[in-house]
């Protein structure tokens, strides 16, 4: 039997597939709590580069738990701070 912590990806994109049904229900549960302008992107660029980057030995396991766990208070942040960019704001 395969041991699910050792699983090795071959590329970023084959993560991603892994991850997309975790990152889906996260979508989900934010809409449900009335944040809808979140979106799979958001959370997948999030954590790719805030939290996963300096990760030593990234489980399967552990990107999930971050997809589900991670605050949505940071999500929003980082979606403001990319609309601020994009919109050339303040």
């Amino acid at each position: 039997m395969m041991d699910m912590e050792s699983m090795r990806f071959n590329s970023i994109e084959e993560l991603y597939k892994k991850l997309l049904p975790a990152l889906e229900t996260r979508v989900s549960e934010l809409k449900l709590n009335g944040i809808s302008y979140i979106k799979v992107d958001d959370i997948w660029e999030y954590l790719k580069r805030n939290k996963w980057s300096k990760s030593i030995d990234l489980t399967l396991s552990k990107c999930v738990d971050d997809i589900l766990n991670t605050d949505e208070s940071e999500f929003k942040k980082f979606v403001r701070s990319k609309m601020t960019n994009i919109l050339g704001g303040k």
